[in-house]
């Protein structure tokens, strides 16, 4: 995976959550989406990314990737527990989530450009 492939992965992550609050089917579990190692970014991160490792931006990948799957988990809560979650608040560019998104984002981008990528 390059870094261009670890930001559609995330993308394609955001694009999943979406679809769980117009439709919970319970096939997301919080427990088991808190886990930031489990996604294909996650995996990444752990594996080949880890090349980068002694980049500060690495660091900060590393936390808000952690950032982005609690708020993931705690959204999935909110959701399956019934709350009256739209994907506008949930998602929103004030959200947790959102921030955490585009934290992560922002950290792979930095990442590609120190990496002359």
């Amino acid at each position: 995976m390059n870094f261009d492939d670890a930001v559609k992965a995330h993308s394609e992550w955001k694009s999943k959550l979406s679809r769980y609050i117009e439709h919970p089917d319970h096939s997301l579990k919080p427990s088991e989406v808190t886990i930031d190692t489990n996604c294909a970014l996650g995996k990444w991160i752990e594996s080949d990314g880890r090349k980068h490792a002694a980049l500060p931006e690495f660091t900060r990948l590393k936390a808000e990737h952690q950032r982005f799957h609690k708020a993931a988990a705690g959204i999935i809560t909110k959701v399956d527990a019934g709350a009256d979650e739209t994907k506008e608040v949930a998602l929103g560019a004030k959200s947790e989530f959102s921030e955490a998104s585009a934290a992560v984002v922002t950290a792979i981008m930095a990442m590609k450009a120190k990496a002359g990528h």
